[in-house]
């Protein structure tokens, strides 16, 4: 039986609480907090795509904050912020390759028929339906979709 994301992080909570990790153990929390934070919101249970969307929103936030520290000379705030990701990054499943997404950009386009830029919101909105509930960078799945449109050339070749 496969244990579900939320339950996982109970476990490993409790767990954390036990090895007497602090700095694990107050990402779980946040981790945890998230998590049921957005099941209130829902008044439902969240299944494991779910989860990983609240997952991949704190790694987001915390990416911002890094930029944030690093440019006002805060490397101390900027290292705890990465030591969070790392741990959030390892509850979630493996984010697509470059591979994956020209594979699944190609696929989409065909599949729309999109010939030039004007197509870009469509072929975005479906190339990011089929990623659901795995992380992928936006900004990469934008920039192949318009290499894509604009040149018809295989957006997984490199730029």
């Amino acid at each position: 039986m496969n244990i579900r994301l939320r339950d996982r992080v109970n476990q490993d909570l409790t767990a954390a609480m036990k090895a007497r990790d602090a700095g694990r153990l107050s990402t779980l929390r946040m981790m945890k907090t998230a998590i049921r934070n957005r099941e209130v919101e829902l008044r439902a249970e969240l299944d494991d795509a779910q989860s990983v969307q609240v997952l991949a929103t704190l790694v987001k936030q915390r990416k911002d904050s890094i930029e944030q520290f690093t440019r006002g000379g805060r490397a101390d705030l900027a290292a705890k912020e990465a030591a969070e990701i790392t741990v959030i990054e390892s509850y979630m499943p493996a984010a697509a390759s470059e591979e994956e997404i020209g594979r699944v950009v190609a696929e989409v386009v065909e599949a729309l028929d999109a010939k030039s830029p004007k197509d870009l919101g469509a072929v975005m909105k479906e190339c990011m339906s089929r990623f659901s509930g795995r992380p992928v960078d936006g900004k990469k799945v934008n920039v192949a979709v318009r290499r894509r449109l604009e040149t018809g050339s295989d957006p997984a070749a490199p730029a």
